[in-house]
């Protein structure tokens, strides 16, 4: 079974999670304007999600690491949870590379 998008509304605003098959989040989209815009940011998480290139590995200010994935131009697509190691963060970016090309879209809008 593969992973999910579960497209909602934040406020006015639009944003996506995509979730493993287990249910848990891997990756919080950034806010969009339009519903067409949050489509569009599923897509191109599709594309962009099994380049390594594309992820960025960081570490908040309290030491948690977490990562963000953006597109070829640079925009940020998304950001995970903060992990407890970096074994774990790397976990999730695995699990996105995985879930991501072929997660189907769940419409909650």
């Amino acid at each position: 079974m593969s992973g999910t998008y579960d497209l909602k509304r934040s406020g006015e605003q639009y944003m996506f999670n995509l979730k493993a098959a287990n249910g848990q989040t891997i990756l919080t989209s950034e806010r969009y304007a339009a519903k067409s815009g949050a489509l569009g940011g599923i897509e191109s998480v599709r594309k962009n999600s099994p380049t390594d290139e594309r992820y960025q590995r960081k570490t908040a200010k309290d030491g948690s690491p977490f990562f963000t994935l953006s597109a070829a131009n640079g925009e940020v697509l998304g950001h995970s949870e903060m992990y407890s190691s970096t074994a774990a963060r790397d976990n999730g970016i695995a699990s996105c590379k995985t879930n991501g090309p072929s997660g189907t879209t769940k419409d909650n809008t």
